[in-house]
């Protein structure tokens, strides 16, 4: 059985998850558009995206195990690819293979899936906390009378839809899979934007004026933030890579600290200082 997709990543079928994740890695990096102005670029791009989409998914990678290239109609990744146009199309099409109903990705009764009958598939929406969204972990569910724990891939987006194979509905001795909504909570402490994020952090007046350093907390560590003399209110320090990861591009958005500079009461200095300040500014 012919299994293109693993031919498109440059990985044999009995390839490990960190070896396919380190082979989209290279071949990412390769022929980023960014990066390579070639024209062919582009699709190779589509290509390698669309194939670590379905391999790094153990549910998407076992359904490919089982049907192979006959799932894109006996015809090699390339050449299905190639066929279906802009990458927005791709991208529906292969939902629609591995997560949508019917066809491949919906389990119904009959042989292997492939034919009409009852849609055994499982639909449900959670929340998760934020930081479980940037980060990845696990997280607890309880669906069709089961408790149980799903891997959150770092990096997800709201209203991503996940699939566990068989954990849907009954019909004899065929299973249909649950397929999860995730809906991300809101952060107090972080704003999201694509795969940026935001902070507020507090500077004490004393540091923003003459400069020195504070520790801030980031999703991934502690750091310690140089701030220079005369920051303003609103200033952006940017900590390349510390944002979210994008499963696609295998690279992290960054994330932006925004300085909010705090004014002492003016109570609460002496009052020569008081006096001296007044006169001054």
């Amino acid at each position: 059985m012919s299994k293109s997709l693993y031919e498109t990543l440059g990985v044999s079928e009995s390839a490990s998850s960190d070896e396919i994740k380190k082979a989209y890695r290279k071949l990412a990096r390769k022929y980023h558009p960014d990066i390579n102005k070639e024209e062919s670029a582009v699709e190779k791009f589509k290509e390698i995206n669309a194939a670590y989409e379905v391999l790094s998914d153990t549910n998407k990678k076992s359904q490919y195990d089982q049907y192979g290239d006959q799932m894109f109609g006996g015809q090699n990744f390339h050449d299905f690819a190639k066929g279906q146009g802009g990458q927005g199309d791709l991208d529906e099409i292969l939902r629609q293979m591995f997560g949508g109903g019917g066809g491949f990705g919906g389990r119904q009764s009959g042989f292997g899936g492939f034919g009409g009958g009852v849609n055994l598939d499982l639909q449900v929406a959670i929340t998760i906390p934020f930081l479980t969204a940037i980060l990845g972990g696990k997280h607890n569910i309880s669906a069709n009378g089961q408790n149980f724990d799903i891997k959150i891939p770092a990096g997800i987006k709201n209203s991503e839809t996940m699939r566990v194979r068989g954990k849907g509905k009954t019909h004899g001795r065929e299973v249909g899979d649950l397929l999860i909504k995730v809906e991300i909570a809101s952060s107090d402490e972080y704003e999201r934007k694509n795969d940026n994020l935001y902070k507020k952090i507090d500077v004490p007046l004393k540091t923003a004026w003459f400069g020195g350093k504070i520790e801030v907390v980031t999703p991934q560590k502690e750091v310690s933030l140089k701030v220079p003399q005369n920051t303003k209110n609103g200033q952006k320090f940017r900590l390349k890579g510390s944002g979210v990861p994008n499963r696609k591009t295998a690279m992290n958005g960054d994330l932006y600290l925004v300085a909010n500079i705090i004014v002492p009461d003016i109570d609460s200095l002496d009052k020569e200082l008081q006096a001296i300040i007044e006169e001054k500014l």
